[in-house]
């Protein structure tokens, strides 16, 4: 007896980003107005991090609103509608509720229904992780256009006291359209994650510590740490190699890249990465952190949609983005900007 034959979905050979948008926290928050509590100073942040102020979310505004309002400017930077959209996937560790997933919530609130539909976990590579899945969604021929956020209400899960982090944490969303293309316009992805280093960056304690405190015990708010020479070290010296690798998977040389879009996460991490990567000199490096912070997840795509905006950058360069972070995960790929 002859098996009937599986009818396989139709891929296409190559995929881009066709629009990006951004959407930052209403509140400017400055230096001065933090360095009491954890007893520093405007100088000490702007020397460490390269950081001025960062933007924060009203206390009204909530992780899906960031992430709607990003996703409908990409939507419209695309040129398609939330209908249009066959599947969300949303990079995000500031979502409060285990399930259903912000990226269901989501798609219903952009009109992207019945569209498929889930979180990425991955920290501050959780962008470039939903670019790699996207670019492999759409060239399979599983879904034509792909809606990739990166979002995060970091205020929410900030301890003013903390001098490892807290100051250098802003709130936003940053979103791409992924679909088909003549060309190619995603090169192929340099991923990974080392568990061992997981307590590198991380909460103070579990949420079930939390949970089960006694009654009348005084267990505080879990709120993110880092162990800030070692993601210091591990950032310039561990993830510059991962950026060549990913250069080199899209059959490129450093002199190719006209735009680099590493994770904001520190202003002397980004110059000691441009440094060692041999990029040229005219190269146009995303530097969005100085008055956005560090958003995690939505930097990469926050720090595109800037460059794009205030014409630093413009539509068909060469851009290589990296994004690594808590995990401890990592994602590297080049790709062409919209």
């Amino acid at each position: 007896m002859t098996r009937p034959a599986l009818l396989a979905a139709q891929p296409v050979r190559h995929a881009r980003i066709l629009g990006v948008g951004g959407v930052r926290g209403e509140n400017v928050v400055v230096n001065d107005d933090i360095v009491g509590p954890i007893d520093s100073s405007d100088e000490w942040i702007r020397q460490r991090t390269g950081i001025v102020s960062r933007r924060r979310a009203a206390e009204g505004t909530t992780v899906v609103d960031l992430a709607e309002g990003a996703a409908n400017a990409a939507l419209a930077a695309a040129g398609i509608s939330g209908a249009q959209v066959d599947a969300v996937i949303v990079g995000t560790v500031t979502w409060f509720e285990q399930t259903p997933s912000l990226a269901a919530v989501l798609a219903d609130r952009i009109g992207a229904n019945p569209a498929a539909a889930y979180d990425i976990s991955a920290a501050c590579a959780g962008y470039a992780y939903g670019i790699a899945q996207a670019d492999a969604l759409v060239r399979a021929g599983t879904a034509r256009h792909v809606l990739v956020v990166g979002v995060e209400k970091m205020s929410d899960f900030i301890d003013p006291t903390d001098r490892s982090i807290s100051f250098l944490l802003g709130d936003g969303a940053g979103a791409a359209v992924v679909g088909p293309s003549d060309e190619p316009g995603i090169g192929r992805t340099v991923w990974g994650s080392d568990g061992s280093a997981a307590k590198v960056i991380g909460q103070t304690h579990s949420w079930l510590d939390y949970r089960n405190a006694e009654p009348g015990a005084e267990v505080a708010w879990p709120t993110l740490r880092q162990e800030g020479p070692s993601v210091y070290k591990w950032a310039v010296f561990q993830m510059t190699p991962v950026a060549k690798q990913a250069i080199a998977a899209a059959g490129l040389e450093p002199e190719d890249i006209d735009v680099f879009l590493p994770h904001q996460a520190n202003m002397r991490i980004i110059d000691h990465m441009v440094k060692y990567l041999g990029l040229r000199a005219d190269v146009v490096v995303a530097r969005d952190i100085a008055e956005t912070g560090n958003t995690s997840a939505a930097s990469i795509p926050l720090a595109t949609e800037r460059l794009l905006r205030e014409g630093q950058a413009r539509s068909g360069d060469i851009a290589l983005q990296i994004g690594f972070g808590a995990g401890l995960a990592y994602a590297a790929q080049v790709v062409v900007l919209p």
